[in-house]
C-alpha cells in the first residue's frame, strides 16, 4: 500500500473533489488496489439513512487478519509488527515480527476454538496494554468471533454491564496490571463482575504480574499452558463484508452505554487508508499511538490501521509520568519513533513539568505529531509544536468518534497548512454539513452550527448492538437524511473546521467521553443523596473536569461534608471507574429547573466555570432564586 500518499494541498483538493463527485468509484479503487479479497463485491454501496442501513462492498468475502498479517509474511516476515514497551523502563522491549505475530494469533485462535468459541460469538477482552491484548483481538477476528474490548480501568459494575449487554461467553483477562508504580487487581475486578454474568462459561487468564489469584474450578484457566500446546496454524474464517468485526462501548448521554457495531470490510478499508495518509506512513517508520486498545483510537490506529499497512506499531504499557515525566521522550529516543499520536490531556500534563524532561532526549526522529480525543487548546498546541516537533513536524489535530471508526476531519501532513485549535479539512470521502436548530444547512464560511455528515463512509458504525432503534434515534433522527455527530463546530473564512464541543450531556474528560446520566445515577444511589446534576468545567490538564451539584436528604444534612464527598466519589469509582470521579462537589438546596422539570445545565455549567456575567434569562425558571444561592457558594 505504498502508492497513495496525498502529498500536496492541490492534490488534496483534486482527490477530495473526486471522492465527493463519485464516492463509490473512489472507495472501490482503494479497496481494489490495496487489499486482498477472497471474493470481490457485487455492489460497492447501498444505503438509506432513514432506516438507517448502510452496506459497503456487499457480497465480498475476506478475513481482516489475512490483510493485517498473512499477506505481509512473504516480504516482511522478519519486520517488527508490534514493538512492546513495558511499564518498567528496565525491562527489555519486545519486538514481535509479522512471522511471530502470525504464530501467536494462530495459537490464540486455536485456544479460543478449543474453548468453544465460534463465528459470531462475542468475546470480552479486559486486559492491560500487553501484546496479548492485540493478539486476542486479532485471534477473534481470525475465527470470526466478535471482540468486545473493555478498557481495563472500568469498574466491575461497568464491566458486567458490557459483558451482559452483548452476551459474551468468554472473558480474557490477566491476574493484574502494572500502572506506573502501582499494580491493579484485574482478576479480582473480573471475579466481582462475573457474579452478575450468567452467560460466561470460561475465563482465560494471562499471568502478567505473578500475583496469587483465586482460580474458579471449571471456569478459570491460565492462558499460557493452553497456548503452549496449541497448533501454529489456523486457517482464517472467511467473513462476509458486513459481518460484525467488533463491538465497542461508548458513553451515552442517557443511562446504559451504547455497543457500537463495526463491520469488517468497510472498517478495514477506511482505517488503513486514513492511517496511511494522515500519519504520512513510510516503510521504515516506527509509529506510536499512546492510546489504550480499550478505546476506538487503539483499535483503528494501534492494531488494524497500522498492521493493514505492514507498519511497526508501538504498544506502551505504562503511563507518561513513570518513572518520571521524561518517559514518553525516552521511548521516542530509544525506538526512534517517527509518528507520535497522543491526547491533549497528556500534552498539557507534560507541558506543566520542567522542560528539561523533554530537552534531555533526542526527538529528531519525529516526523509527524498527532492529537486525538478532544480539540487541542492553543497553548498546548504551541508547546507540542515548539518543544516536541521543533516546529518541523506538522501536528495533525484529528476529529473523529467511536461511531465513525476512523479519522474524519484532519490536516494531511506536509500538505494542509495547520492552524492551532482547528481540525482543518474533511478527509477524502467525508461530506460534513453545519446545521441550524431548524434543520436547515448553513452554507458559506464564518458560520457555526451542529456538525452532521451527509453521506456514508466505509467505517461508519452499522448499529448499536441489540438496539437498532436507539441507533436511529441517536444519530439519524435530529436531522433528516444526515448522520448527526452530537458535536458543534464552526467553519472559518477558508472553510477550516473547529470542533466546539458536545451539544448533549456527554463531557470529554482527559479524552474519555463520559455521559452525565450514568454518573448521576450512581451518585443518587448514596443513601444521603436526594438528587444530583453533573456538568463539565474547564481544567488546565484534563480539558474538562466534572463538577457535581448535590442535594442532600435531611438525613445527610448533618453529616460531615468532606466524608460525604469521599463516599460519593467512591460510589462513582465502583459503578463506572476512577476516570469518572468528580473534581468538585457542591452541596445545594435546589437545582435550577424549567417548569417542565428539566435541569438547566447551561446555567450550572456557567457557574462551575466561573462565567456568570451572562447567565441568560432566568425568569422562566421554576425556582430562579436558587441560582443566586448556588453562585454565592460556588467552589
Amino acid at each position: 500500500m505504498s502508492n497513495y500518499n496525498i502529498k500536496h494541498f492541490e492534490e488534496y483538493f483534486q482527490i477530495y473533489r473526486k471522492s465527493v463527485r463519485d464516492p463509490e468509484l473512489f472507495w472501490e479503487e482503494i479497496a481494489e488496489e490495496h487489499f486482498i479479497w477472497r471474493k470481490r463485491w457485487d455492489k460497492v454501496l447501498s444505503w438509506d439513512f432513514n432506516k438507517p442501513e448502510i452496506k459497503w462492498f456487499e457480497g465480498s468475502k475476506l478475513n481482516i487478519t489475512e490483510n493485517c498479517i498473512d499477506r505481509h509474511l512473504r516480504t516482511k516476515g522478519d519486520k517488527t509488527a508490534i514493538l512492546f514497551e513495558p511499564n518498567d523502563p528496565n525491562s527489555p522491549a519486545e519486538h514481535i515480527t509479522y512471522k511471530k505475530l502470525h504464530e501467536r494469533v494462530c495459537r490464540m485462535s486455536n485456544v479460543l476454538k478449543e474453548q468453544g468459541v465460534s463465528k459470531g460469538d462475542r468475546v470480552c477482552i479486559y486486559l492491560p496494554m500487553i501484546p496479548e491484548l492485540a493478539v486476542a483481538t486479532l485471534a477473534c477476528a481470525r475465527i470470526g468471533a466478535i471482540h468486545s474490548v473493555v478498557f481495563a480501568g472500568f469498574s466491575s459494575t461497568a464491566l458486567a454491564t458490557r459483558i451482559n449487554d452483548s452476551d459474551c461467553k468468554i472473558v480474557i483477562t490477566s491476574d493484574g496490571s502494572y500502572r506506573g508504580g502501582k499494580t491493579i487487581d484485574l482478576k479480582g475486578i473480573v471475579d466481582e463482575a462475573l457474579t452478575h454474568c450468567n452467560g460466561v462459561s470460561t475465563t482465560l487468564v494471562v499471568n502478567r504480574i505473578g500475583s496469587d489469584v483465586e482460580m474458579k474450578e471449571g471456569r478459570d484457566k491460565w492462558l499460557q499452558p493452553l497456548l503452549d500446546s496449541a497448533s501454529l496454524q489456523f486457517e482464517p474464517e472467511i467473513m462476509d463484508a458486513e459481518d460484525p468485526l467488533f463491538i465497542l462501548y461508548t458513553s451515552g448521554s442517557t443511562g446504559k452505554p451504547k455497543g457500537m457495531v463495526h463491520s469488517t470490510a468497510g472498517y478495514m478499508v477506511y482505517a488503513a487508508y486514513t492511517f496511511k495518509n494522515i500519519f504520512n506512513y513510510k516503510e521504515q517508520d516506527v509509529y506510536w499511538c499512546t492510546a489504550d486498545i480499550g478505546w476506538i483510537t487503539g483499535h483503528s490506529y494501534i492494531v488494524y490501521g497500522p498492521l493493514a499497512n505492514g507498519a511497526t506499531t508501538v504498544m506502551f504499557e505504562g503511563v507518561p509520568s513513570y518513572p518520571d515525566f521524561g518517559r514518553f521522550w525516552q521511548i521516542v529516543e530509544k525506538h526512534k519513533v517517527t509518528q507520535l499520536y497522543t491526547a491533549p490531556t497528556a500534552i498539557r500534563a507534560l507541558a506543566k513539568e520542567n522542560i528539561e524532561f523533554v530537552e534531555n532526549y533526542d526527538l529528531s526522529s519525529l516526523r509527524v505529531l498527532g492529537t486525538v480525543g478532544e480539540p487541542i487548546n492553543e497553548e498546548a498546541w504551541h508547546w507540542y509544536n515548539d518543544n516536541v516537533g521543533k516546529k518541523k513536524s506538522p501536528i495533525v489535530d484529528t476529529w473523529w468518534q467511536t461511531e465513525t471508526g476512523g479519522i474524519m476531519i484532519s490536516p494531511i501532513p506536509f500538505c494542509t497548512p495547520t492552524k492551532p485549535t482547528y481540525a482543518t479539512l474533511p478527509f477524502p470521502g467525508i461530506q460534513p454539513a453545519l446545521m441550524d436548530e431548524n434543520g436547515e444547512e448553513i452554507k458559506g464560511n464564518q458560520v457555526d452550527g451542529r456538525l452532521c455528515i451527509k453521506y456514508p463512509w466505509p467505517s461508519i458504525a452499522r448499529t448499536i448492538w441489540g438496539d437498532h432503534q436507539r441507533y436511529k434515534d441517536t444519530y439519524f433522527s435530529a436531522f433528516k437524511n444526515m448522520y448527526f455527530t452530537g458535536d458543534g463546530a464552526l467553519r472559518d473564512e477558508v472553510g477550516y473546521y473547529r470542533i466546539t464541543g458536545r451539544v448533549d450531556d456527554v463531557i470529554i474528560v482527559s479524552g474519555h467521553n463520559l455521559g452525565t446520566a450514568p454518573i448521576e445515577d450512581a451518585i443518587n444511589e448514596h443513601p444521603a443523596v436526594a438528587e444530583s446534576a453533573i456538568v463539565g468545567f474547564p481544567h488546565d490538564i484534563k480539558g474538562n473536569a466534572l463538577y457535581g451539584y448535590v442535594i442532600l436528604k435531611e438525613s445527610g444534612e448533618s453529616r460531615d461534608h468532606d466524608n460525604l464527598r469521599k463516599e460519593i466519589n467512591q460510589i462513582i469509582t465502583e459503578h463506572i471507574g476512577p476516570i469518572a470521579k468528580l473534581d468538585k462537589i457542591q452541596f445545594v438546596n435546589g437545582l435550577p429547573k424549567t417548569r417542565s422539570g428539566k435541569i438547566m445545565r447551561r446555567i450550572l455549567r456557567k457557574i462551575a466555570g466561573k462565567d456568570t456575567a451572562n447567565l441568560g434569562d432566568t425568569s422562566t425558571l421554576l425556582n430562579p432564586e436558587v441560582v443566586q444561592e448556588i453562585m454565592d457558594n460556588v467552589l
